[in-house]
């Protein structure tokens, strides 16, 4: 077993003795579709969703609470908590590079994520028979591109925050934002038009998921600007981050 996974276990059994996050990766978007669900107008389609239903087209909305929720908030904590407490500049003194620690918190809130999104679409799809989507493939492009992109926006809070509030503080100025023009707080039908039309082009690229879920295919100008997004948080990141 090398090193990475060891240090990956280790911080697994760790976020599974206070599970605030993980249980609110995994559990908040799916309770909130049968929240949702449960209400017979958002069942049945209207002017603003042709062709679908209103918890259709607020999947991806979903998609978006869960990345965001995250990028921006369980992964700045975490690891601002560790500099503030110390542990990131034990680890430096000793063989294991504090990367490999970063990168198994990264692999945690990634699996989780996934999973959040997936048991969503799971029960979504067996209890309101909510569809997936038409372009699995652009679906999965464009919630790697947008994932990686919010991760890294949450690193860029984290490198520069002393404690864990402060990160998570530091976070809510993409958090807000993000989750309203991604039509977490209201569906993106009833916003305005210029407001859709920004989101279209803002981390985590609901837009690109949206047209991938029903068919229309994402474009490629908004992947390659998720994917500018992506590198340019990522190496924003790197240079900003401090162990201690």
């Amino acid at each position: 077993m090398n090193t990475l996974t060891k240090i990956t276990l280790t911080e697994t059994k760790l976020a599974l003795r206070s599970p605030i996050w993980v249980l609110s990766g995994l559990l908040s978007p799916t309770v909130l579709l049968l929240g949702l669900g449960a209400i017979p107008a958002f069942r049945t389609e209207s002017e603003k969703t042709p062709g679908m239903r209103f918890i259709d087209a607020w999947v991806p909305s979903l998609v978006v609470l869960t990345i965001a929720l995250m990028g921006l908030q369980a992964i700045p904590s975490v690891i601002a908590a560790y500099r503030e407490q110390g542990i990131l500049r034990r680890f430096a003194t000793t063989p294991v590079h504090p990367a490999r620690l970063l990168v198994a918190q990264l692999i945690i809130n990634v699996i989780v994520t996934i999973a959040g999104v997936g048991l969503m679409i799971v029960l979504g799809s067996a209890v309101f028979g909510v569809p997936g989507p038409r372009h699995p493939l652009g679906f999965l492009l464009a919630f790697v591109l947008g994932t990686t992109a919010i991760f890294g926006l949450g690193l860029i809070a984290a490198s520069v925050a002393k404690t864990g509030k402060a990160a998570g503080g530091i976070a809510m100025i993409a958090y807000i934002p993000i989750m309203f023009l991604g039509g977490v707080y209201l569906p993106r039908p009833l916003l305005p038009t210029v407001v859709q039309d920004i989101g279209a082009y803002v981390p985590p690229g609901v837009k690109a998921m949206e047209d991938a879920w029903t068919g229309t295919g994402a474009q490629p100008l908004q992947l390659a600007v998720l994917a500018a997004f992506a590198v340019g948080s990522g190496v924003l990141a790197a240079k900003l981050f401090r162990w201690e």
